[in-house]
């Protein structure tokens, strides 16, 4: 295979999410069916007529040397954490150059956020106001970066083949993923650290969110707020964390021995030109999103038994989704097993594509698929087989698996996966 057709597959994998402070505990919890949603305490919550979200289960400020976290916003602090986890699982020791198995030129680092360092541009803009300008940190304009996260993370790694940051808001995560694979597949990588993060509960995106009447209101039961495809979902739930893999081409991991979870078949993009901020209700752009897979790939339908839709729980977005998978997967739909982990872990924007690639992976490696919660009453527009209540055994043999991820502005992502 030559070098601009390489092989890519995902050696390594890390998270933090509000079901657990890494990917073990993050996936025991998705087989679980265990809700990350939470009411939000104190006084800067409790005017808001949204007051609950899936916070991490392990706070950053927990895990990392204060000194190194001041340094850095929460969500480059959850993109280090969760790449830390990566990088050990992919068998790396050291950095690049100091571990013998991977030169520095030859790694790079995707990490995107939808919103990025929103919380220090917020809370560093109080501190100017009411104490001044001496008070407001010299690390603010770092840390407020979106390549923030990005940056740190190659820092970490020693990553000298290119550190970049793609922002296409909720499928920005599942975006640097596919960003990841160009890299590796046109020879200008041979490891790449990607993924996405986001740290985004604060008053003030809250509230905007909310008077869109984007999110759930379901203050009063929080764990059931987040209710993909049931017919009483009323808006998606605010999370926060980060989702990373070590992508690699096949010829390094083998060369170094590497474990294998999977092969990465690939991605789609489209756009819908329709709306800034509303889906478009046919489906149209993520059909095309698919198709633009299927036809940039050798994946066919028949292959697909899994299926982690970005299913945000929005009256019209759940079924634009279902719309187009019926499209263009047609009866072979009827064999593709849906889960919408957003039930359990609510939606981490920018960060939804990390750690549902990582779900994704998870589930073609211990082929389970993870259940949909809180589906009481599934929607009648639903032509398609969600995991509901319990885990589901994924077939053997060769099999795959796609992640959907869709953002504000029309952007579409689809990224697949096959078993090794």
């Amino acid at each position: 295979m030559n070098s601009t057709n390489r092989t890519v597959v995902v050696t390594g994998i890390g998270a933090t999410t509000p079901l657990g402070g890494d990917s073990a505990s993050t996936w025991e919890g998705l087989m679980a069916g265990r809700s990350g949603v939470k009411p939000l305490e104190g006084e800067r919550f409790a005017e808001l007529p949204v007051r609950i979200a899936a916070l991490a289960a392990v706070d950053p400020g927990d895990v990392l040397p204060r000194p190194l976290a001041r340094k850095l916003d929460r969500s480059a602090q959850f993109a280090l954490i969760a790449a830390r986890e990566a990088w050990a699982d992919a068998g790396f020791t050291a950095k690049a150059g100091e571990d013998g198995n991977i030169r520095p030129e030859r790694l790079g680092s995707v990490i995107a956020s939808g919103i990025g360092g929103v919380i220090t541009l917020l809370d560093q803009y109080d501190v100017l106001k009411e104490k001044g300008v001496r008070r407001v940190s010299p690390h603010t304009v770092p840390m407020l970066m979106p390549n923030g996260p990005a940056a740190n993370v190659g820092l970490e790694v020693n990553a000298q083949a290119g550190v970049h940051t793609p922002v296409s808001a909720c499928a920005s995560g599942a975006e640097a993923i596919g960003y990841a694979v160009e890299m590796i597949r046109t020879g200008r990588a041979d490891v790449v650290v990607a993924g996405g993060t986001e740290a985004a509960i604060h008053p003030l995106p809250i509230a905007a969110f909310a008077n869109m009447m984007a999110m759930s209101k379901s203050n009063d039961e929080p764990e059931k707020a987040s209710r993909p495809y049931d017919t009483g979902r009323d808006g998606f739930v605010l999370g926060e964390g980060a989702g990373v893999v070590i992508l690699e081409s096949a010829e390094h991991a083998a060369a170094r021995g590497a474990r294998v979870y999977c092969e990465v078949l690939g991605q789609g993009l489209s756009a819908d030109a329709h709306h800034i901020a509303q889906p478009e209700p046919s489906g149209r752009g993520i059909a095309a999103a698919m198709q633009n897979l299927l036809d940039s790939s050798d994946l066919k339908p028949s292959e697909v038994v899994h299926l982690n839709a970005h299913a945000t729980s929005t009256p019209q977005g759940d079924i634009a989704e279902i719309k187009a998978l019926r499209k263009v997967l047609g009866d072979d739909l009827d064999h593709v097993a849906i889960s919408a982990t957003k039930s359990m872990t609510g939606h981490l924007l920018g960060g939804a594509g990390g750690i549902e690639t990582v779900a994704t992976v998870l589930a073609l490696y211990h082929r389970t698929a993870p259940p949909t919660i809180n589906i009481d009453d599934l929607d009648e527009a639903v032509d398609a087989d969600v995991v509901r209540g319990e885990p589901r055994a994924l077939p053997e043999g060769p099999i795959a698996a796609i992640n959907n991820s869709f953002g504000f502005g029309g952007h579409n992502v689809v990224l697949a996966f096959r078993s090794v």
